[in-house]
């Protein structure tokens, strides 16, 4: 029998890039699968091209009757928690929206499983690493440290590293789960407050919490600047443009290729000592972003095009991601398995059969 044989599983933003890939490995693990999703035209389009698994429930985690109606409809055994805005700089701009999604929405979500006659057993949410800010650093005696975001009179003037209050330079660490929460922007923040409140709401299922890294892979959105820097760079890239590398080009993060969280996500419902537990999903490898347009360039074979690191900076942007991974390894018998250099040939490939246009710019 297959794991999750007969369990109901209800996914908010089911049909987004992680969750369209995730219905499909749930019933293949043989659930039954309802998605509630809003079909957001930033990220599908006008015109959405869906691959789904499972019911598709088209509405607002704003909407607070329409989504206790859809869990009513869906009777959940598991839930995952996917729908949220997720652009730092867009977050900036518009605060009010995405506290309203992803603050408002996630308490409309627990107060919708609340009304159940029956709970789930397990609500799952999709976290980010962005809750840590700037992540941890090693300071000059030796101690694991967590700095305060970077200033952007500091870009301004070129000024792209971080020290300590005595200005020594802080040498970037892998991230544990232990280190304590310090988001930099307002996407981080409401990413947080996600947590606090299935952490700290009262209730009768257990949660488990995956702070994910940079996703990528094939089937993310092409055409939202507000997505991954690779997803845009190939956009770019194909659209004749050199590609703008930010800061100095030391930028780095930790890439996680998408089939690889969908295994992390699955894991996260079939280990019952999971629950109560928020672990790291990433490949554990920092990867710089300059690093990261060579390959695109090269796999499209537009080397000549070039890239050009213009010094640019934003608000909220951090220097140097990387995550700790042992406690998902120990924890959820989980483990990246994509090497980064073989994902980013997979990402152009079908880049190159699914080009759109894009407007410039792109998260990091």
């Amino acid at each position: 029998m297959a794991p999750l044989q007969g369990k109901r599983i209800f996914i908010t933003g089911g049909a987004g890039f992680i969750g369209s890939r995730l219905t499909r490995a749930l019933a293949d693990a043989g659930a039954s699968v309802v998605i509630f999703d809003n079909l957001l035209e930033q990220v599908h389009g006008p015109q959405p091209q869906l691959d789904l698994a499972g019911v598709l429930i088209k509405g607002d985690v704003r909407d607070a009757a329409a989504l206790s109606t859809a869990v009513q409809q869906a009777r959940p055994d598991i839930v995952y928690h996917l729908a949220a805005e997720t652009g730092t700089g867009q977050s900036a701009d518009e605060p009010s929206r995405y506290a309203a999604v992803n603050v408002v929405g996630c308490a409309n979500l627990i107060e919708a499983l609340k009304a159940l006659e029956t709970p789930p057993q397990r609500v799952v949410l999709a976290a980010t690493r962005a809750v840590y800010g700037e992540g941890a650093y090693i300071d000059a005696e030796g101690r694991t440290a967590a700095p305060e975001p970077r200033s952007v009179a500091s870009m301004a003037n070129g000024v792209f590293d971080l020290f300590d209050d005595q200005n020594r330079p802080l040498t970037p660490a892998p991230t544990h789960e232990s280190l304590p929460p310090r988001p930099g922007s307002v996407y981080g923040s409401t990413k947080l407050m996600q947590e606090y409140l299935l952490q700290q709401t009262p209730a009768p299922w257990d949660v488990v919490i995956l702070r994910l890294q940079n996703v990528y892979g094939p089937g993310q959105s092409l055409r939202n600047p507000y997505t991954g820097v690779l997803s845009i760079f190939c956009q770019q890239a194909m659209a004749g443009r050199p590609l703008d590398i930010y800061e100095d080009g030391e930028i780095y993060r930790d890439f996680i290729f998408v089939d690889d969280v969908v295994a992390a996500f699955v894991a996260a419902a079939l280990r019952p000592d999971a629950g109560g537990s928020l672990f790291n999903v990433g490949s554990g490898e920092a990867s710089s972003i300059l690093a990261a347009a060579d390959m695109i360039l090269e796999d499209l074979e537009l080397k000549s095009q070039g890239r050009r690191i213009s010094g640019a900076y934003r608000a909220g942007d951090i220097r140097h991601a990387v995550a700790d991974v042992a406690k998902a390894r120990d924890g959820l018998g989980w483990s990246a398995q994509v090497p980064f250099r073989d994902g980013v040939r997979q990402l152009v490939k079908w880049a190159q059969t699914n080009q759109a246009i894009a407007p410039n710019g792109a998260e990091s």
